[in-house]
């Protein structure tokens, strides 16, 4: 028998109904603590509901959680980056210049991206992002050498997605969102963008819901998982194509309790319209 496969068992094990309770009495107590940082726990039919149930948290609106992108993200790339840059950089050839980065943090595809991918001259990137983040990336636009010309930060989706952007990447973000289903904001976008590059997504064959996530520093998120097949469907319903897919093995999602309800691995979707 493999690790992984008496892992499994093991897991199975535990999941079962004599051992359940007691299993998620103490994932419970884990997941609130300093111990629980990238773990998931509950299921909840809504955010509300899940903000509920979560510690009151300024959720991604705290500066302490930039650290890891401001040291380390913005500097290097990691695997499930290079389809994104494939595409971004196919993008960029065909005459694509405005990119709308939605939950880019403090720029760190802009950063990391562009010691692999030539940019556009008179390219215009803008970072979606929550006020203590966006402050931050603004702080590190205006510093000396930083030579990011083009790169600028705003906190209101609503507003700009509209505004005649040819990409847009949303890399691990959208989840996040309450209200953000891609097919929902294409239908109220007067121009849509040319391309979408959707990255770190937790799709499963399941039905969608709601689960709460420990992102570090003492916050809490809600966080969305969609039914992948509707997903694909809303936004091709809007007129797009899905050019490519790719399996981001370094995310998953286990939720204790719930074995039916686990993501073993993240994708990526890349549709063109």
């Amino acid at each position: 028998m493999t690790h992984s496969s008496a892992s499994q068992v093991v897991r199975q094990i535990l999941e079962g109904p004599v051992t359940r309770p007691a299993l998620l009495r103490w994932r419970r107590q884990q997941f609130l603590s300093e111990a629980g940082f990238g773990s998931y726990f509950g299921v909840f039919d809504s955010f509300a509901q899940a903000r509920d149930w979560l510690p009151a948290s300024p959720e991604f609106d705290h500066a302490a959680l930039a650290a890891e992108y401001v040291d380390v993200r913005t500097k290097r790339v990691f695997p499930y980056d290079y389809p994104v840059m494939w595409w971004l950089d196919r993008a960029f050839r065909d005459g694509a210049n405005r990119v709308l980065d939605i939950g880019g943090s403090v720029g760190v595809h802009f950063y990391a991206y562009r010691r692999y991918v030539e940019m556009p001259r008179d390219l215009s990137w803008r970072v979606v992002e929550v006020p203590a983040i966006a402050s931050i990336g603004r702080d590190m636009v205006g510093r000396p050498g930083a030579e990011a010309d083009g790169l600028s930060f705003t906190g209101d989706l609503e507003h700009v997605m509209g505004g005649g952007d040819d990409i847009w990447i949303a890399a691990g973000s959208l989840q996040y969102f309450e209200n953000a289903r891609p097919g929902e904001l294409l239908r109220h976008c007067a121009v849509r963008p040319r391309y979408l590059l959707l990255n770190k997504l937790p799709l499963h064959d399941g039905q969608d819901y709601v689960t709460a996530q420990n992102i570090g520093a003492g916050c809490f998120s809600p966080v969305h998982v969609y039914n992948r097949k509707q997903y694909v469907e809303e936004i091709e319903a809007r007129g797009y194509v899905l050019r490519d897919q790719w399996p981001v093995l370094e995310r998953s999602l286990y939720l204790p309790g719930f074995p039916e309800r686990c993501v073993p691995q993240f994708s990526g979707l890349y549709f063109v319209r």
